[in-house]
């Protein structure tokens, strides 16, 4: 079974037990997080995809940390005008893992 979940503007597949790095989230490590837009879930035989997300599906997850990705260089430069510019940027994102995709009532 897996999910397609939306969050931060991006989607993810999940399935239980995965762990997935998505943009920072309000919670504090330990505490649980429920991602109610569902866009896809698959089961044995069961599909459902949502317009624009399936009504009564929560993914359900445990926030383990939070943490900063690799550096990302950007670097300005313009020829014969001694100009030249070096920024990093490190962006925040929270580790999840999943514990259980609801499925709510079937129809």
């Amino acid at each position: 079974m897996y999910a397609i979940i939306e969050t931060g503007g991006k989607q993810y597949r999940v399935s239980e037990g995965d762990i997935v790095a998505v943009e920072k989230l309000p919670q504090t490590e330990g505490e649980p997080v429920i991602f109610d837009r569902v866009v896809h879930v698959s089961a044995d035989q069961l599909v459902k995809i949502g317009q624009p997300y399936v009504e009564g599906c929560n993914v359900k997850g445990i926030v383990l940390k939070h943490e900063k990705a690799r550096k990302v260089m950007s670097i300005r430069y313009r020829p014969k005008d001694n100009v030249r510019r070096r920024r990093g940027h490190r962006q925040w994102y929270t580790l999840v893992k999943i514990e259980k995709i609801e499925l709510g009532e079937s129809s």
